[in-house]
């Protein structure tokens, strides 16, 4: 009788399981794989219905993403390090006793009224941005006031060191770093991450990062995205001090890829300091070997003439660039590229006009058989897609690597191991044209095959969407993310 009520149990829970797979198939799958595991009922049923797109897209992402066959052993990153302070924006700014009044840009912000206009104006854009804070005593009261306020959260910030710790996941994987990285910083960081000893200091420079939730409103401003609005009064890295101490570091390190970041922290600088170091920068380059690959990482920007300068000068020595939307249309704008007379965004960034950009970076700016350049490839990396385009011969798995970025940005949104297709949506445009000034291809999106491809005078597109993550536990450094996870599935061919 035991055994016959044993064998009953089974299988009235075998037959509840079999419902819930019938009833709930876009329940995530590990999930009831693991339920039907843990009571030993063989093995589990497919789920019937047909997959959401996220679930087929996904699916298909995972088929994809295989390692490079030459992959890096030692990375070094610099230069720009920090701990972000994370708070509600919204909740912040009311405890200074501000008030949303109308929202303005303001390329440097001198008091709390410029850092109010500033936000809001962001704000109802769902539109990510950085900027100074040029007064020090100001800075220094509202910093303190946001690490002191409830539910201030600090993180590992800048984009070198969110590079380096990303990197640092990988346990097989060296990696070097090098910023202005006080106690706290330090204690933050991955044990996998080397900080050579010239680059601790004692005190920590602080980036604050006011974040804001979709839909969240303030007065008559209402956020489209959820994003955040960074800003700093941060000279160490401002000055790029650590640049020094970074070149000198891999000579002995012995790096097969070097990672840079921080040009965007000049802007508080002085033109004539801006001017000198740049030249450093490109000088520094330049004194790396031959043959080891250098990705710069953009950030936002204000000053055209500062980028024209990057444009001009050290884009040609690097061989890889990261950005996303804000910095490739500003880009575009400070160097005279195409759709320049664009002001901004109308929300999602035409695939067509963001290719175009690509493409005229890469042939205006690029490594070519008249031009002595060294940059063959761009991740651009937007909310709702990304694209990577490379100079034909150059770079291998770059369809895995394209896959792989898109797939942490939901991962790290949502603060989850793998894609939950239910915390997920797909958001990108369904049909584009791959260009606006000449005959391109229309394109219709298939979430079984999410990585289109298609080529333009020797250099090759590679497009995949984002699956967007409904309610993101954290949006800082998620541009980051998505470069080392491309970088790290990249291979750089041999030339």
């Amino acid at each position: 009788m035991a055994l016959w009520r044993g064998s009953a149990c089974a299988g009235f829970l075998a037959l509840a399981v079999g419902c819930v797979f019938l009833l709930e198939p876009e329940l995530p799958g590990t999930a009831l794989r693991s339920l039907w595991s843990s009571l030993r009922l063989g093995p589990a049923p497919v789920p019937v219905g047909p997959l959401s797109p996220e679930s087929r897209l996904a699916a298909a992402w995972d088929a994809l993403i295989a390692q490079p066959a030459r992959r890096w052993r030692r990375v070094a990153v610099g230069v720009n390090a920090c701990v972000d302070v994370v708070i509600s924006g919204v909740k912040l700014l009311q405890a200074l006793g501000l008030s949303p009044g109308s929202g303005k840009d303001h390329a440097i912000l001198h008091s709390r009224s410029d850092l109010e206009e500033a936000f809001l104006y962001f704000m109802g854009k769902g539109a990510a941005a950085e900027r100074f804070f040029s007064d020090k005593e100001t800075f220094h009261d509202i910093a303190q006031a946001a690490s002191e306020f409830p539910g201030a959260q600090h993180y590992v910030g800048g984009n070198a060191a969110l590079i380096g710790q990303r990197f640092a996941a990988n346990t097989d994987l060296k990696v070097l770093l090098c910023g202005p990285i006080g106690p706290k910083l330090h204690e933050l960081l991955d044990d996998n991450v080397f900080v050579p000893p010239e680059s601790l200091q004692e005190e920590d420079e602080f980036h604050l990062i006011l974040e804001y939730l979709a839909g969240e409103e303030w007065g008559p401003f209402k956020a489209p995205h959820a994003n955040r609005f960074i800003f700093s009064h941060d000279l160490s890295n401002g000055a790029m001090n650590m640049l020094e101490v970074f070149v000198s570091s891999l000579e002995e390190f012995q790096p097969d890829l070097v990672v840079l970041s921080g040009l965007h922290m000049m802007e508080g600088q002085s033109k004539e300091l801006q001017r000198k170091r740049l030249l450093e920068v490109v000088t520094a380059i330049s004194d790396i070997p031959t043959g080891i690959p250098v990705h710069l990482e953009l950030a936002s920007m204000t000053n055209r003439e500062l980028m024209s300068s990057i444009v001009h000068q050290v884009f040609p020595t690097v061989a890889s660039l990261g950005l996303n939307e804000q910095e490739l249309l500003f880009l575009s704008q400070s160097a005279s590229g195409p759709h320049a007379s664009l002001s901004s965004w109308d929300g999602v960034p035409d695939v067509g006009m963001v290719s175009d950009i690509l493409f005229w970076i890469l042939k205006e700016h690029g490594r070519s058989e008249n031009r002595a350049s060294d940059l063959t490839r761009i991740h651009f990396h937007t909310l709702v897609y990304h694209i990577l385009a490379t100079v034909d011969g150059h770079w291998a798995n770059q369809l895995a690597a394209v896959a792989a970025g898109a797939r942490v940005a939901g991962t790290q949104a949502c603060a989850t191991e793998t894609i939950d297709t239910n915390r997920v949506s797909l958001r990108a445009p369904q049909e584009f044209t791959t260009s606006h000034l000449e005959s391109g291809s229309r394109i219709v999106l298939n979430p079984d095959k999410p990585v289109v491809e298609w080529h333009r005078e020797g250099i090759t597109f590679h497009f995949t969407p984002v699956l967007v993550c409904k309610d993101p536990v954290r949006t800082v450094g998620l541009g980051d993310a998505i470069s080392a996870e491309g970088l790290f599935y990249s291979e750089a061919r041999p030339d």
